[in-house]
């Protein structure tokens, strides 16, 4: 899941991304509303969790703007007011939820998900293929009951491929979608990271390489 922090106050958005990364997701931060516009005219975001009270570009004009987008992204605004009158300015402008200052962390991440989940609504809470079964909320993963120890990066590479239902996940979109704008492109790190993967996840293989194409969950095997 990656996920776009926009937050002017530079000790909450680090606090923010370091508590959301410890939790597998992708962070990118923007300190005001004109840096964010210019992320998301180059990135696909899951998640946006948006101050509204910003610096050049108000957070209003932002949410504005994502709504009327013609792939609109969940948006989760945060203001310091609390008050009914300012939750329902919020969410009248396309914001998708609102949470006021200052918030529990452990609300935030189940509301981020939450977002998340109904953003490719097909999704189920928790992933299953055969024996493995992945609970990207309690972020636990298993298979033939056997706990797995995925990083958490792994983690989220085997998520949004079991979420793929099948398809083939192209290594440019896993890059897109688990990391963060600092990752390389040029880099190994997809290749060395599906390594680490697969091997951990043991045999009979999960994770498919479509020549070429990316990556996808090993198709079931259809019964004699």
């Amino acid at each position: 899941m990656r996920v776009l922090v926009v937050e002017d106050e530079a000790a909450l958005a680090a606090a923010v991304a370091r508590g959301l990364r410890r939790e597998g997701m992708a962070v990118d931060l923007a300190p005001d509303g004109a840096d964010a516009l210019d992320k998301l005219a180059c990135n696909r975001y899951d998640v946006v969790v948006l101050d509204r009270d910003l610096p050049k570009v108000h957070g209003d004009d932002v949410c504005r703007s994502l709504a009327g987008s013609a792939d609109p992204v969940r948006v989760l605004m945060l203001t310091a007011s609390g008050e009914l009158d300012d939750r329902v300015a919020g969410l009248s402008l396309g914001a998708d939820d609102y949470l006021g200052k200052p918030f529990a962390f452990a609300e935030l991440v189940a509301r981020v998900r939450a977002l998340a989940r109904r953003r490719v609504a097909a999704t189920p809470p928790v992933l299953r293929h055969e024996d493995l079964i992945v609970d990207p909320a309690r972020r636990t993963a298993t298979r033939s009951g056997r706990p797995l120890p995925l990083t958490n990066k792994e983690f989220a590479v085997l998520c949004v491929l079991l979420g793929a239902g099948g398809a083939v996940i192209s290594a440019e979109e896993l890059l897109e979608r688990v990391w963060d704008e600092n990752a390389d492109p040029f880099t190994n790190t997809i290749r060395v990271t599906v390594m680490n993967l697969r091997r951990k996840l043991g045999g009979p293989p999960v994770v498919e390489t479509v020549v070429g194409a990316g990556y996808r969950i090993t198709p079931a095997p259809h019964p004699a």
